[in-house]
């Protein structure tokens, strides 16, 4: 006998469930977009000044607020543990799969990339749209004051 049913939670599904259960009026209102927010390179790649935003912490003391940190000498490990991330199905051990400062070094000693900024970006994941509009206005002062022509956004 077979069944007819889903075989995947449905996130849109569960979210409205939980804001209706919560009293909410309204259902959620999913973050959207008219346009691409993107603007092409005026200069080529090996000419840039590459910035890294991260999502991973530098302690296990998660913050709530964006922060900056130097980018070379790069971290030895970033604190992850207190993230949601399949942890069954994968590891953070690798820093340089979702930290790659080191691999953009190498880049940049290579000439494929201008240089990295010094210093990198990290952004906690809370899940506000009015939090992430302060805070990439925040990350965009930053690599503006450290002169990044490209920002390189790897969450967790």
């Amino acid at each position: 006998m077979t069944k007819a049913h889903r075989t995947f939670v449905s996130y849109i599904d569960k979210s409205r469930e939980f804001y209706a259960a919560q009293g909410y009026d309204a259902p959620y209102r999913w973050a959207t977009a008219t346009t691409a927010p993107f603007t092409p390179l005026t200069k080529p790649l090996a000419e840039c000044r590459i910035g890294v935003i991260t999502t991973s912490s530098l302690t296990s003391d998660s913050t709530l607020e964006p922060y900056v940190a130097p980018s070379l000498p790069a971290p030895t490990a970033m604190a992850t543990n207190h993230l949601s991330w399949h942890k069954d199905a994968t590891h953070t051990n690798d820093l340089g799969s979702y930290l790659p400062l080191d691999h953009l070094n190498a880049l940049a000693s290579d000439g494929v990339i201008g240089s990295l900024a010094p210093r990198f970006a990290g952004i906690p994941t809370i899940y506000s749209q009015r939090r992430t509009n302060k805070w990439a206005e925040q990350i965009r002062t930053w690599f503006a004051d450290d002169d990044v022509d490209l920002a390189l956004l790897i969450p967790l």
